[in-house]
C-alpha cells in the first residue's frame, strides 16, 4: 500500500498545471498557445505577467516539496518514490495529454524536501546563471545536474542516483533548447521570442 500510495499521491500533486491554471484564471490566455507552449514559469513570463510567472515557479516548486513531505509523514521511507512520481506528473500530466513542463522548479522543491543543503546549491546555481547569462534553459539544466553532484559532496549518497535520473529527464525535456543553444538561436529571458 505505501509504495502505491506514494506513487499515486506524488503523481497527482505533480500533475497540477499551475502555470496553465493561473494564466487562465487571470486572463492571460491559454499558455499552450503562447511562446514555446510550455506550462512552466519561463513561458508564463512571456505573457508579460511577472507576478504570475513568480507564482508559477513557487507553486511548481511547492508541489514537488509537498509530495515528498506529505508522503514521508504518512508513509515514512517512501519520499523518493513520491519525488519521482511528482516529477513525472509535472513532465507528463495525464490531464494535458502527457504534455507538461520541463521540471526545473518542481525538481528544486523535491531537492529541498529531500536534502535542503543541496537545494541551496541548486538555487544559487540556477539563479546565478540566469542572472549572468539570461538563458533560462541553460541555467535550469545546470542547476538540475548540480543536485546529484552536491548530494555526493554532502555524502547524501542515497539520493545521488535518483537526483541524477531527474537531471537526465530535465536534459531530455530541454533537447530542443540544447539544439537552439548550439545554433545560437535560443532566446534570452526578457527578449521577445521570434
Amino acid at each position: 500500500m505505501a509504495p502505491a500510495g506514494a506513487l499515486l499521491l506524488g503523481y497527482l500533486l505533480g500533475s497540477i498545471p499551475f502555470g496553465l491554471i493561473l494564466t487562465r484564471v487571470f486572463g492571460a490566455g491559454d499558455l499552450r498557445k503562447i511562446g514555446s507552449g510550455n506550462i512552466g514559469a519561463t513561458n508564463v513570463l512571456r505573457t508579460g505577467r511577472k507576478g504570475l510567472a513568480a507564482a508559477t515557479l513557487l507553486l511548481d516548486a511547492a508541489k514537488g516539496f509537498a509530495a515528498v513531505a506529505i508522503v514521508e509523514a504518512i508513509w515514512p521511507g517512501n519520499g523518493v518514490l513520491a519525488a519521482a512520481a511528482a516529477f513525472l506528473g509535472h513532465l507528463y500530466p495525464v490531464w494535458l495529454g502527457f504534455r507538461g513542463g520541463k521540471g526545473v522548479a518542481t525538481m528544486m522543491g523535491i531537492v529541498l524536501a529531500l536534502h535542503w543543503p543541496c537545494a541551496v546549491v541548486f538555487a544559487v546555481v540556477w539563479l546565478g546563471l540566469l542572472a549572468v547569462l539570461r538563458f533560462s534553459s541553460l541555467a535550469g539544466m545546470t542547476a538540475a545536474f548540480s543536485a546529484p553532484v552536491s548530494a555526493a559532496f554532502f555524502s547524501a549518497f542515497d539520493i545521488v542516483l535518483p537526483l541524477l535520473a531527474l537531471a537526465l529527464l530535465v536534459l531530455w525535456k530541454h533537447r530542443e533548447n540544447i539544439e537552439r543553444l548550439l545554433n545560437g538561436t535560443e532566446p534570452k529571458v526578457g527578449a521577445k521570442r521570434a
